[in-house]
């Protein structure tokens, strides 16, 4: 066995690695996917408040031109510093709760705080209990162990939190009609 063949275990993410590529910076939601606490949480707290911030400047084909830079560079960052970490999916990456969470409050907006806090509830359950399709779309797109991550595993660190945030929605949908 070559020393290429032996994967290098997952280094963790810190202030210094992420200060050492653009794409961590974005990757790791600008610091808040340093969190030692629910970094997946806090990655979508930040996304909230980014998306307050930029929804006094961007009205919906902002938006739509917004998320689709923001899903294209995601997919670019999130392979990226997986790669860099030495996992399929690390958990100091928040970039893919942040563009799904700004899908999610775009869509669901003009609702008020709670409307947005219900939305919010509901996106971090899907996301984090990994209920049916949220569970399949996390799993389909994992490489094989010891593997490094590739392009398939960066577009996989996104989907999953695409598939929390149509399942989100779905629900806000069901109650509105209800």
């Amino acid at each position: 066995m070559t020393a290429d063949a032996i994967a290098a275990p997952p280094r963790r993410a810190s202030a210094a690695f992420m200060l050492g590529h653009p794409a961590r910076w974005i990757a790791l939601g600008f610091g808040s996917g340093l969190s030692p606490w629910a970094p997946g949480t806090v990655g979508t707290l930040w996304a909230w408040l980014a998306f307050l911030w930029l929804d006094r400047w961007l009205d919906d084909a902002g938006w739509a031109v917004a998320l689709l830079v923001a899903f294209a560079v995601g997919w670019w960052a999130c392979t990226r510093t997986a790669r860099d970490l030495g996992s399929a999916d690390p958990s100091a990456i928040v970039w893919d709760e942040v563009v799904a969470f700004w899908i999610v409050l775009w869509l669901v907006t003009p609702a008020g705080f709670w409307g947005q806090a219900v939305a919010f509830a509901l996106f971090r359950l899907f996301d984090a209990a990994k209920w049916g399709p949220v569970r399949w779309a996390d799993r389909a797109f994992k490489g094989a162990r010891g593997e490094p991550p590739g392009w398939a595993q960066g577009f996989g660190i996104l989907f999953d939190d695409l598939v929390a945030a149509l399942c989100t929605l779905l629900v806000v949908a069901l109650a509105r009609w209800l």
